[in-house]
């Protein structure tokens, strides 16, 4: 396994994706702690990309609970239907919010926070497991590109790592 990711630095967004996505896939190869996973993802994701904040929130009971995350201390709990990140559980889709105080019940967790990007997750078998969430300190960091790559490493995550939940 690499100690670091390997980025051409001058490849647009698209780019950065089609480079990170398999080294993501490697990482998470052989490896089947769900913590140890969504850890390096989310390590990954922040070198990467440098947003604000990445990381994961995981169904508990009708809450999403915390889970590995890299940026500045998050909210521990969110209900479904709250927020983003709970209103992407309802809605059963990802959700971009360009402007995160123009979406009605935002959460605000960080006050740096700008635009925000909530992809679902799922086991193999269908079952919700929580969410992907990213947060930016600029407006509009986030479209559509975003959404489709999220899209495949949701995928990834559901058979490389939610396999094993």
């Amino acid at each position: 396994m690499a100690d670091e990711l390997l980025i051409d630095r001058n490849s647009d967004k698209a780019g950065i994706y089609r480079q990170i996505l398999p080294q993501i896939s490697a990482l998470l190869d052989g490896e089947k702690n769900i913590t140890a996973n969504l850890g390096n993802t989310a390590a990954a994701l922040k070198s990467a990309f440098n947003w604000l904040w990445v990381g994961f929130y995981l169904v508990e009971g009708e809450e999403l609970v915390l889970g590995p995350f890299q940026g500045p201390i998050a909210c521990t709990r969110i209900a479904k239907g709250k927020g983003v990140c709970g209103a992407a559980w309802t809605r059963l889709e990802s959700i971009v919010v360009p402007d995160v105080e123009q979406f009605p019940g935002h959460i605000a967790c960080s006050s740096m926070s700008r635009s925000e990007l909530v992809v679902p997750l799922y086991c193999p078998n269908g079952k919700f497991a929580g969410v992907l969430d990213v947060d930016s300190s600029e407006y509009r960091a986030f479209d559509e590109v975003d959404c489709k790559a999220l899209g495949q490493l949701a995928d990834l995550l559901q058979h490389k790592v939610f396999a094993h939940v």
